[in-house]
């Protein structure tokens, strides 16, 4: 089974909750985006610290570090059959400073030819109504249980 750690930074506003995703990067995914946006997240080993995994992926997608009290969330089965283990943390990030790292493929298909293509093209702020609509539907899940999370600790959290 393939494990994701996942690092789901959120701010609050006079509006109420926002999420930062990321839209992913690459030809497949060039013109989508309603249902294609993700949390940060990747891949981490048996034995290693989700967390620390987290904050790793968060890092390499994005190109900015998050400090903060760091809540931990429900593991969410994917679609795929991945497992996402989600972390998250109060904080800022910079939408303009996304510095994601890169990923070589085959481009255009079946013609021999190599490029390289930020994992991440861009991140973006979202209320959660937003985000809803965003995020890949097996991750919405997440944004669920943090708004409950958030309510239950006498936090505003607005859909």
């Amino acid at each position: 089974m393939t494990r994701s750690a996942a690092l789901l930074v959120f701010r609050r506003r006079a509006g109420g909750l926002e999420v930062f995703l990321v839209h992913p990067g690459g030809p497949f995914w060039a013109k989508k985006d309603l249902g294609a946006w993700s949390i940060p997240k990747g891949e981490f080993a048996a034995g290693e610290d989700s967390l620390a995994a987290a904050k790793r992926e968060f890092l390499e997608e994005v190109g900015q570090a998050v400090a903060g009290e760091a809540i931990a969330l429900s593991p969410c089965p994917q679609p795929s059959r991945k497992v996402i283990h989600p972390w998250a943390v109060e904080g800022e990030v910079d939408e303009a400073q996304v510095k994601s790292n890169e990923f070589e493929m085959e481009w255009p298909p079946r013609s021999g030819k190599r490029a390289r293509f930020p994992e991440v093209d861009r991140g973006q702020w979202f209320t959660l109504a937003e985000a809803r609509q965003r995020l890949l539907p097996g991750q919405v899940p997440i944004l669920e249980e943090l708004a409950a999370n958030l309510k239950a600790r006498g936090s505003r959290a607005e859909s």
